[in-house]
């Protein structure tokens, strides 16, 4: 069993390692990839250069997952092993569910409160079968210090980071602005001379404090004389990059390319240890019990200095890097903070609105309104003039410019390094997430038109960061609480649940609303002429409507049969034409500024094209799902008379829907007034199914749900034709301009 175990948190760690580093990527990825410095395999391949550097110098990070919780002297063999195992299967389930949220959260947190919840389990356990302790007596196997620390750590680095990275972003922009070529070329071998100085030491005294690569001397020498010593090491990067720079180099993308690798190489030397820290402690744990022959031996070597094999580390570090790679998590994670940082405004914004970020926004416009009242105008005009932003055509699809990436990651790298020159215990994903919040809102990325949305976001990853110490507590206290109540064989099936949900959230498929909403982003992306979008927009209506008519025809088929198994299948497909409907209807501004050739009168009737496509399938699903829902809910069936009325409308509906999809294939209107006669026949046809089913209603020959539903499906069906013929109107329109 103990075998068993051990293998187990080796598989764990790799799980670990795995959704580990998909929320961490956030932290030294997003700066490079939003100002796109770099194709993104080349960044990916500057961090992974960080990383395997990371890795081979993170031995002295050990220790914290060996005793820096626990008190290991206080525990046996067995008691360690379960307490490694809870907290492993606790934590990587925790990661991954945050992961699949999008949302970047503190593996040092989730590690160190994963490790505290497991160890008051056992403890506890500990108490209740002895009867020399009491409840009081916990802090003797806990060291409840550290977890104190990390809470305070949570408070003071969003507010400190937040704060540096505004201030450091407003000074920075109105030194240089958004069109900072000419300014660059004087001062900016100076101004990236304090990015590399604060990024040269938080690598090399910072990630590299514990390799042994840097010796002690250098070391003390430079923190005993810190400013001295970065002053010196500004003079001589400030030296270089303006050789550089003059050489033709660009020194903002070198800039941006060296924090990305210092961040990389600090997060990998100092978080290897959330991942792989538990498990090389177990299996130290098993040797120490397989020497000593016996399995109640206490882990007091544990408390001894842990000394990890160098091999280890780099399989640790390999591992990493392909999950940089290849885990599309990595992306899923990295979206958010760049969603919520881009210069460019997206009418289809991630997060919604709340009372508080409403409340902070008219808080913000009233603080401004004071301050255009007391500020001198002169000044006011200056400062507006430095934050007038690039037009859209100039900007492109970058999120925002290399200026703010350079801010992010000289801000970020300088409070680490000085947080860990004052012994501050700062969090690498808090700081470097606030950072690119507070510079976002400074360079005035917020607006009036997202600026409710950005602030929701940021609080929902921020409440997050404080649940995550609750949520990792509770989730390992109640596994090690199950392995210690209902015996070791309980660890089989709760290891299979583990793994199998694992696997199912990193190696399944991706969902259809995820998968359809990337192909319709990748269709508007190609369509950046009139021609294209012409095309597309055929190719859209045209599917659009035979789907809809399939659907229709199997619906009406299977209400009447009570299919409960087709029907659930015609919701989700009709659910999916509504997304697929309303993704479009959302990005509608974004594909019209891709025009080349932008034609007001053919946009205007392409607008309307897609707001009548999305109110067809809304018809639709109105008419599936009530369906689905009657016969699930084994409600009375449809009687004879209604399904030979609805029958009639079903084959005037696909009557109709069959000579609307022959011409837009054929861009051939002309038989349009025909079309408008077969409308008038089906809602006269519609009046008179009305007619018979009031009678029916009178005579009590049909269940109140079944005429419910039966109204429904008319009228319903009614809405969604008047919707098509106003969808052919407008698509005849949009051809004619368009071929115009």
């Amino acid at each position: 069993m103990f075998t068993f175990i051990l293998i187990t948190l080796i598989i764990l760690a790799l799980f670990g390692i795995l959704v580990g580093v998909s929320n961490d990527a956030v932290n030294f990825l997003n700066s490079a990839l939003g100002a796109k410095v770099a194709p993104y395999k080349v960044i990916l391949t500057v961090a992974a250069a960080g990383i395997l550097l990371g890795t081979i110098t993170s031995n002295g990070m050990m220790e914290v997952a060996r005793s820096g919780v626990f008190y290991p002297s206080e525990f046996n063999y067995t008691e360690v092993m379960i307490l490694f195992l809870g907290m492993m299967i606790g934590n990587v389930l925790l990661l991954d569910i945050f992961n699949s949220l999008g949302l970047p959260t503190s593996t040092t947190v989730s590690m160190v409160f994963g490790l505290l919840g497991a160890a008051v389990a056992i403890a506890i356990n500990k108490i209740y079968v002895d009867p020399n302790l009491t409840i009081a007596q916990v802090s003797q196997f806990i060291n409840l210090g550290n977890a104190m620390v990390i809470i305070s750590a949570i408070l003071f680095s969003v507010a400190l980071s937040f704060a540096f990275g505004s201030i450091g972003m407003y000074l920075s922009r109105i030194l240089f602005s958004f069109r900072y070529s000419s300014v660059f070329n004087k001062v900016g071998a100076f101004w990236c001379g304090i990015s590399f100085t604060g990024i040269l030491y938080f690598a090399v005294f910072n990630g590299l404090k514990s390799s042994g690569i840097v010796p002690d001397v250098i070391t003390n020498m430079v923190n005993d004389h810190i400013f001295y010593s970065l002053f010196v090491m500004w003079l001589f990067c400030s030296l270089i990059l303006w050789i550089l720079q003059r050489l033709g180099l660009n020194i903002l993308k070198t800039t941006i390319l060296a924090g990305t690798f210092s961040l990389a190489l600090a997060f990998a030397g100092n978080d290897l240890v959330n991942f792989v820290g538990v498990p090389l402690a177990g299996y130290e744990s098993y040797l120490i019990s397989k020497a000593a022959g016996s399995q109640d031996i206490m882990m007091t070597e544990l408390m001894k200095p842990a000394r990890a094999d160098m091999l280890i580390l780099v399989g640790a570090g390999l591992v990493m890097i392909l999950t940089l790679f290849f885990s599309r998590k990595t992306k899923n994670v990295t979206q958010t903070e760049l969603s919520l940082s881009s210069q460019n405004e997206n009418e289809n914004e991630r997060f919604g609105s709340s009372a508080i970020s409403r409340g902070l926004v008219r808080a913000a416009m009233n603080i401004n309104k004071t301050y255009q009242k007391y500020v001198p105008e002169k000044v006011q005009k200056f400062i507006d003039s430095r934050f007038v932003q690039l037009p859209e055509d100039e900007r492109k699809d970058v999120m925002y410019d290399r200026i703010r990436a350079t801010v992010n990651l000289t801000s970020a790298s300088i409070l680490i390094a000085l947080g860990t020159f004052y012994k501050l215990p700062l969090s690498t994903t808090y700081v470097v997430f606030m950072v690119a919040m507070g510079s976002s809102l400074a360079d005035r990325a917020w607006g009036r038109e997202s600026a409710v949305y950005r602030i929701t976001g940021v609080m929902t990853v921020i409440s997050g960061w404080f649940l995550t110490g609750f949520a990792s507590f509770l989730l390992t206290f109640l596994v090690t609480i199950l392995f210690v109540v209902f015996g070791l064989f309980t660890i089989i099936p709760i290891v299979a649940i583990c793994f199998f949900l694992i696997i199912k959230s990193n190696f399944g498929k991706e969902s259809d609303k995820k998968i359809n909403e990337d192909n319709l982003q990748k269709k508007m992306i190609q369509g950046e002429t009139s021609d294209d979008l012409l095309f597309h927009s055929i190719e859209e209506v045209c599917l659009t409507m035979e789907n809809v008519t399939r659907i229709y025809n199997r619906t009406m088929v299977a209400v009447s049969m009570e299919n409960r198994k087709v029907l659930k299948q015609m919701v989700d497909e009709s659910n999916k034409l509504y997304e697929e409907a309303h993704v479009r209807k959302c990005s509608i501004l974004q594909t019209l500024r891709m025009l080349q050739n932008f034609d007001v009168n053919a946009c205007q009737f392409y607008v309307q094209v897609v707001d009548y496509l999305s109110e067809v399938t809304k018809a639709l699903d109105h008419i599936t799902r009530p369906a689905y829902e009657h016969v699930n809910n084994i409600h009375e069936g449809m009687t004879r008379e209604q399904v030979k009325d609805l029958m009639l409308i079903n084959d005037d509906v696909e009557q109709i829907f069959a000579k609307m999809n022959v011409m837009v294939r054929a861009r051939d209107m002309s038989d349009l007034p025909q079309v408008l006669d077969l409308r008038d026949r089906l809602f006269n046809r519609i009046v008179e199914v009305m007619n018979n089913q009031l009678v029916r209603i009178k005579d009590k020959s049909t269940s109140t749900q079944a005429s419910a539903l039966f109204f429904n499906i008319l009228t319903e069906t009614k809405t969604m034709v008047l919707q098509s013929r106003n969808l052919m109107k407008a698509q005849n329109y949009f051809i004619k301009h368009m071929n115009d």
